[in-house]
């Protein structure tokens, strides 16, 4: 997905793929995750660290993370449509985040952007997914995490995302309200618990750094071993 534009869709792919894949440029969100990267600490983690991205769709976080230096990158999602796409260096893996393909206290960084709402069942999902996160992550490593958060921003945004001529005049917003749409339950159910996702990530983390602004999570912690 290095094109200019997001790639013909075919019939094969899921809606959510279709919305995915035209709500920005490849160029917008690798720029995007560049800025996160770098507001999380990526700028002074060493480089010789082993990083799994995980949800990493086309692998436009991967090609970020080759472009910062690091070389030794991995990463995980569930839709092959999506993996097919990523042209770069990376090891990519068609796996289940909730029992990740990797040896115990193997990996240095493990890195959720925009994964974790998408689980099916919140109470049964996301435990399980942290803790083969936890397990994988050496020591002192570090998971970095920016999910979907409710703020009155976010709150917005969904009403404005209701509106039929909205989404006709501004493609992007109907892009948004499509992955929406796709995503429920399991997008509402996240949105809906944020009490019991920080209790979670702090079960099993050490925070390192944790803000929530615009509509972000941006959480970064190291494992509790």
């Amino acid at each position: 997905m290095n094109e200019p534009n997001p790639p013909t869709v075919s019939g094969s792919q899921s809606r959510w793929e279709e919305a995915f894949l035209r709500f920005e440029s490849p160029e917008q969100e690798r720029s995007k995750f560049r800025r996160r990267l770098l507001s999380l600490g990526a700028g002074g983690w060493p480089r010789e660290s082993s990083v799994v991205d995980v949800f990493c769709g086309c692998g436009q976080n991967l090609l970020v993370l080759e472009a910062l230096g690091f070389n030794q990158l991995e990463g995980v999602d569930l839709s092959a449509n999506l993996l097919e796409r990523y042209r770069g260096r990376a090891r990519t893996i068609l796996a289940d985040c909730r029992r990740l393909p990797f040896e115990d206290s193997s990996r240095d960084v493990i890195i959720v952007q925009g994964g974790l709402h998408h689980l099916p069942r919140l109470e049964e999902d996301l435990p399980m997914t942290l803790d083969s996160i936890s397990r994988v992550l050496r020591p002192g490593g570090r998971f970095v995490v920016v999910e979907p958060w409710r703020t009155p921003f976010l709150t917005l945004v969904h009403a404005v995302s209701r509106q039929p001529l909205a989404r006709r005049l501004w493609k992007k917003l109907d892009a948004f309200a499509t992955l929406c749409e796709e995503e429920h339950p399991a997008y509402g159910a996240w949105l809906d618990a944020p009490d019991t996702i920080l209790r979670l990530l702090n079960e099993r983390f050490t925070t390192e750094s944790q803000s929530i602004g615009w509509a972000k999570l941006n959480y970064v912690g190291r494992p509790r071993k």
